[in-house]
């Protein structure tokens, strides 16, 4: 077995160990990486180099010392530049070198092969590219669709080439179902609660929740997992089909006959195996995990919501001290008669399970406020009463329907909503509300075929009846 080191130079790491200037090596051969983006090759002039890492000592103000065996002192942006290249191309580090072109006597620096796959791993560590999951399974389906592609070798551009999609597809699910954790934390990481409502919003409209939606939506494996199975059948089942392979493989790995047709087998099998059975045992995973931890984000959002002094909460604590000081004096005696109903604050009529507030520990108070308060004029007292009756009247409240709808039945047992008058939306919303609290007085609502047009609004037909009083 082949050792990494046997491959690599010995200092091929030391630039980014800790305790010498691994920030710098690792930005500096990141820079270097990136001269080559625009070019054909990875061989560029020894002064190209050389100037664009002057660039980045001079914009970042570094010049790094002497080594320990040579007079320590400081050197200029030229000179850093000339002894890092120096440094990147000894047989020691090995991630540069250094060549002289014969018709030109130009110097030129070559990316070493290890070289170029170091800083393409460091730019994924800084910056993961996004992966799109389902354009997997879509290359899998299309190649296995277009026969005519591979049809000259079956295995290298047939069966290697499913078999490597599956395998990219598979890890790429394990390491979303192993640190999906990490990036829902990391999108709905909350400072307060509007901070949270807004990474909760960005997460829904995220790349993230796009990529997942196409691989669980548009390009569901369901769609084409039938197609695949029976085509990776034919793999195995057709003698001629399977010959090819097996010769292609042979050819490609180096493999005796014998262990070809057993490689070949075991690539059909385990791509098969994944996409029928451990590509659903992963979704599911993903799925529990994005639930579990969408819920713990909700959670965290009601307790911030709780534990905020909101507008919300002013309000709330508002309405507490009122019913509790309403209480403790008679305010029936003081209030007239036909504005009693204005006050019954504790008719817990609409409680449901999302009413129930769990107890919290109370903020200390810790300075003493006074709060100078005006008193009222019989006047200001009139305007407030009247400001009050305003704001509360509600034309369709559930007692003024069941009057309503009382004074249209009459001594009848039935309405069909041919009978209600829907001239003006006024009359509309009456009969909606109506409708609404019917079962709260006794009627019931009974849909009929057919529907009415009612100021561009479709309702289907109905008729309320009495019921008999038990």
């Amino acid at each position: 077995m082949t050792n990494l080191f046997d491959i690599i130079p010995s200092g091929f790491f030391n630039c980014l160990s800790s305790g010498s200037n691994n920030r710098i090596y690792a930005d500096c051969l990141l820079v270097i990486y990136e001269q080559y983006d625009r070019e054909i090759t990875y061989r560029i002039s020894r002064s190209r180099i050389r100037d664009a890492l002057f660039a980045y000592l001079l914009e970042n103000h570094i010049i790094l010392l002497e080594p320990d065996n040579e007079p320590t002192g400081e050197r200029n942006y030229n000179e850093t530049a000339n002894s890092l290249i120096r440094r990147f191309c000894s047989r020691e580090i090995g991630w540069l070198e250094e060549e002289t072109d014969d018709a030109t006597y130009e110097k030129n620096i070559i990316m070493t092969e290890q070289g170029i796959l170091l800083a393409e791993f460091l730019q994924k560590l800084i910056k993961p590219e996004r992966e799109e999951f389902s354009s997997y399974i879509f290359n899998i389906y299309n190649i296995l669709q277009n026969a005519e592609q591979w049809r000259r070798n079956p295995y290298v551009d047939g069966l290697k080439n499913i078999y490597r999609n599956a395998r990219l597809l598979c890890r790429s699910l394990k390491r979303l179902a192993t640190f999906i954790k990490k990036i829902i934390e990391r999108m709905v990481k909350e400072e307060s609660l509007e901070s949270l409502t807004e990474n909760l919003l960005d997460y829904c409209d995220g790349s993230f929740v796009r990529e997942y939606a196409r691989l669980t939506k548009q390009q569901n494996i369901h769609i084409y997992r039938s197609f695949i199975k029976g085509k990776l059948d034919e793999f195995l089942n057709n003698p001629q089909l399977n010959q090819l392979l097996t010769s292609g493989c042979a050819l490609e790995e180096e493999l005796e006959e014998a262990k070809a047709k057993e490689y070949v087998a075991d690539m059909v099998l385990s791509t098969k195996g994944f996409l029928v059975e451990d590509y659903d045992r992963i979704m599911r995973d993903i799925k529990h995990k994005i639930n579990i931890y969408l819920q713990i984000a909700v959670g965290r959002a009601r307790f911030l919501r709780n534990r905020e002094m909101d507008m919300r909460g002013n309000v709330e604590q508002t309405l507490r001290y009122i019913v509790k000081e309403m209480d403790m004096i008679d305010w029936k005696e003081t209030i007239p008669k036909e504005m009693h109903s204005l006050f019954t604050l504790d008719k817990h009529e609409f409680i449901d399970t999302g009413s129930v507030r769990y107890p919290r520990k109370p903020q200390a108070i810790q300075k003493e406020t006074v709060i100078e308060i005006e008193e009222m004029t019989k006047e200001d007292i009139e305007k407030a009463k009247k400001a009050q009756e305003t704001e509360a009247y509600n034309p369709y409240a559930k007692e003024k329907m069941k009057e309503y709808l009382e004074h249209l039945m009459g001594s009848s047992n039935m309405l069909s909503c041919e009978n209600l008058p829907l001239e003006s939306k006024r009359d509309l919303l009456c009969a909606l509300s109506a409708i609404a609290y019917s079962d709260e007085y006794g009627y019931s609502v009974h849909l009929l075929d057919g529907y009415l047009d009612a100021h561009q609004m479709l309702l289907r037909r109905f008729c309320i009846t009495k019921e008999d009083p038990k």
